[in-house]
């Protein structure tokens, strides 16, 4: 890690953006993070390094946004890489779920990070150089059973950053999405996770599965530490890869979905193929 760098991470306070945030400053880079409670950030920081900028942030307002992306080019005079970190679990069956639940999970997950990309792209473009890393989840590959609007949320966070990657390539932009697996984060914890209080007793396999994942908390096979420095290393490769999966689940469950829809879509290609003109 040579080339100092000015990074930009959201959600930081936690989680991967924290151990992203220590790993980093221990390297000697020029970090800008974000947090609700920027007390809080800086405390679980613990730096008072002039290479740390702590900032609250408000990421679903766009003038928050906006000024925490111009405090940060002032502060360090350009921005390298921007991760795109926030974000949190929100678990239930669809009809269990209200209408403001799900566009919050939307708005923190989806949203905050279209925000912060918008404001970013015109310092990027000027540099004419940029990696945007944007941290989705396995559950937007593969999603599991009473997680659908988190699934969902994810998935939008993929496909955006699909084509972010194609309209940007030209500009010397980079893009590197993250699907994580099941990490020893505090993902799993009441801080990071919304549960449904409106449960319908029809849907047993939900309530099964939401307990299989409390009990995971504490136990996931997942390094955060690790992850970071993956996610870290990834930056300096010359041909970053689109697609960054971590944790061995993560490889597995994203396999066995690649070789079900290749079997389905050849089961079903007659089907397919019949509805073109003659």
């Amino acid at each position: 890690m040579d080339n100092k760098k000015v990074w930009f991470i959201t959600g930081a306070s936690k989680g991967f953006g924290l151990s992203l945030v220590k790993q980093l400053l221990d390297a000697g880079q020029l970090v800008a993070a974000t947090s609700r409670n920027q007390q809080e950030l800086t405390d679980a920081v613990g730096s008072t390094s002039t290479n740390f900028l702590p900032l609250q942030v408000d990421l679903i307002s766009e003038a928050s946004v906006s000024l925490a992306l111009q405090h940060t080019y002032e502060t360090f005079g350009k921005i390298d890489v921007v991760i795109n970190n926030a974000g949190y679990g929100i678990g239930g069956a669809i009809e269990e779920l209200t209408d403001a639940e799900t566009r919050t999970a939307f708005d923190v997950n989806v949203f905050a990070t279209l925000n912060v990309i918008r404001f970013v792209m015109p310092y990027l473009r000027k540099q004419r150089s940029g990696h945007i890393i944007n941290i989705a989840s396995i559950a937007g590959i593969v999603g599991g059973t009473g997680w659908a609007v988190y699934a969902a949320a994810k998935h939008a966070v993929i496909g955006l950053s699909q084509v972010l990657a194609m309209d940007v390539k030209a500009l010397g932009i980079k893009v590197t999405i993250v699907a994580p697996g099941a990490f020893r984060t505090s993902f799993l914890t009441a801080g990071s996770l919304t549960m449904t209080s409106n449960r319908i007793e029809d849907y047993a396999d939900v309530r099964e599965s939401h307990c299989k994942y409390s009990k995971m908390d504490g136990q996931q096979a997942g390094d955060p530490e690790k992850a970071a420095t993956s996610i870290i290393n990834v930056v300096y490769e010359e041909n970053p890869p689109l697609y960054l999966l971590l944790g061995g689940d993560a490889y597995n469950r994203a396999l066995t979905k690649l070789d079900g829809l290749y079997k389905e879509i050849h089961e079903w290609e007659d089907i397919t193929c019949a509805t073109d003109f003659d």
